[in-house]
């Protein structure tokens, strides 16, 4: 990544979107949205998705917060062609275009000290005026510059065109022209050499050949900056989509401080990777009224013209009820894995029951958190609550149980339809309804009074826990 950048050279035909966190804390879904965009892009036109971590705030970048990062996207599948980049790597390269501008006349050092600028900003502010450099130092034809001062390192600033405008059209947002009048001359390395962010920006994008930026909205006002440092290297600027923020639910802007969760928390409290893609694709795109889609169609589906315009609003609410759709629709055999990293989190060990447990409860469950608390009865002790024991388990309840555990143990094979007529056949000899029988067999069995079908539900238990709960015998686990 070392070529040249004075010549300009045709824009890549194909596809290259990027996602360039700054490591200085965990990832929210505010964030995360923002990898999602540009990776489906890259995906759904046969492209490249490059990461590259934006590290050059040394004071709060951590390789942790870097890990977690990595990890999140990992969990949800958001995999990347290239990187990761860091641009602390990258020191060299800048400092080798910076050269090239100041050479060409397109940075020059500036002298200003923070005190003189602090003086300008409060006598701009002052005049009721738009706080900006006064171009003290910018050389121009004729004009004779301060004398520069003794043991002062000076910034780099590049040389903005002070006539035209900057334009683009941006994918979201439309038609964007910005006054070059209303831009100073932006600091593009610091005294000790440091490049600065938005110089840092254009190198990456350009040495990565980027031709989609898919970003937050927070970058608009660096756009036009952006751009101008794109044309001084002889290059046109990447195609441009600025999202909208996404707020929590209570419509403030999604952040750390307001709130927001890692992303990896999701993932413990029992979220699915693709009903997480599914919900985040929502905010702030959308395919007709298709609320539920899997990560296939989202890639088919995908394009930059249906972005959103507006901010959109976190619920989870409908967070769970996505992902109760997706865990409804996953087979029993796929959920197994995740329901049972649930259940060793807790050191239960699960069998080869575990699959059809799922299939039988995932209709009751908005996570594999719930769906592992359903399954923990089959592999645990159950402790029914003193109200249900009061209101189900009656004296007058025993003999039937007790005619229940007896049919159940005579029978040739433990499956369901030889369950279904033992409890049929008690159900007729005790002269009892359904659910007389019923509740009282599942706060046993199950710990609560309300399961799906009973002879399913006893059917994946052992037949020897099953009689030694309904008997009242501390049961086998």
């Amino acid at each position: 990544m070392t070529e040249p950048i004075s010549q300009p050279t045709p824009q890549a035909a194909r596809v290259r979107t990027r996602f360039a966190p700054s490591p200085t804390g965990f990832i929210h879904l505010g964030n995360i949205r923002s990898a999602l965009y540009p990776w489906a892009y890259a995906r759904s036109q046969q492209g490249d998705f490059i990461l590259r971590i934006e590290d050059t705030d040394l004071e709060r970048s951590t390789q942790a917060a870097v890990d977690v990062i990595v990890e999140g996207m990992a969990w949800l599948g958001l995999d990347h062609d290239e990187g990761p980049y860091y641009q602390m790597q990258r020191m060299a390269r800048y400092r080798e275009v910076l050269a090239q501008l100041v050479e060409r006349g397109l940075a020059y050092p500036c002298y200003m000290s923070v005190q003189e600028l602090e003086a300008l900003r409060e006598c701009q502010l002052a005049a009721k005026q738009k706080p900006r450099y006064s171009g003290a130092w910018r050389p121009e034809p004729g004009k004779a510059l301060p004398p520069v001062p003794q043991g002062v390192q000076p910034v780099l600033r590049f040389r903005n065109p002070l006539d035209g405008v900057v334009a683009w059209d941006d994918k979201v947002k439309g038609r964007i022209e910005i006054s070059n009048a209303e831009l100073d001359d932006l600091v593009i390395a610091r005294p000790d050499g440091t490049p600065t962010y938005n110089f840092c920006v254009v190198v990456d994008d350009i040495d990565m050949r980027i031709t989609h930026v898919i970003r937050g909205d927070d970058h608009v006002n660096n756009t036009p900056r952006q751009i101008n440092i794109f044309r001084a290297l002889g290059r046109e600027p990447p195609v441009y989509a600025h999202l909208p923020t996404v707020l929590n639910e209570q419509g403030e802007k999604m952040s750390k401080r307001n709130g927001a969760k890692p992303v990896t928390q999701y993932r413990d409290e029992g979220f699915l990777p693709d009903a997480m893609v599914n919900y985040l694709a929502r905010l702030g795109w959308s395919h007709g009224d298709d609320e539920i889609f899997s990560r296939a169609q989202f890639l088919q589906w995908f394009d930059l013209d249906h972005l959103g315009r507006s901010a959109a609003q976190f619920d989870e609410a409908k967070l769970r009820w996505v992902n109760a759709q997706h865990l409804k629709n996953m087979p029993g055999g796929a959920l197994a894995p995740l329901v049972a990293a649930q259940l060793q989190k807790h050191g239960i060990a699960p069998d080869e029951r575990l699959p059809a447990i799922c299939d039988l409860f995932k209709d009751r469950c908005e996570t594999t958190v719930q769906l592992a608390d359903w399954a923990a009865p089959f592999y645990t002790n159950v402790t029914p609550s003193d109200a249900d024991r009061a209101q189900y388990l009656t004296p007058a309840i025993v003999p039937a149980l007790t005619a229940l555990a007896d049919a159940l143990e005579l029978l040739a094979t433990w499956e369901q339809p030889a369950i279904a007529a033992a409890i049929k056949a008690t159900l007729a000899a005790q002269n009892l309804k359904m659910p007389q029988l019923a509740m009282p067999v599942r706060v046993l069995v199950m710990g609560t009074p309300q399961t799906p079908s009973l002879d399913a539900v006893l059917a994946l238990h052992r037949r020897e826990t099953v009689l030694a709960r309904l008997r009242g015998i501390a049961p086998a686990r």
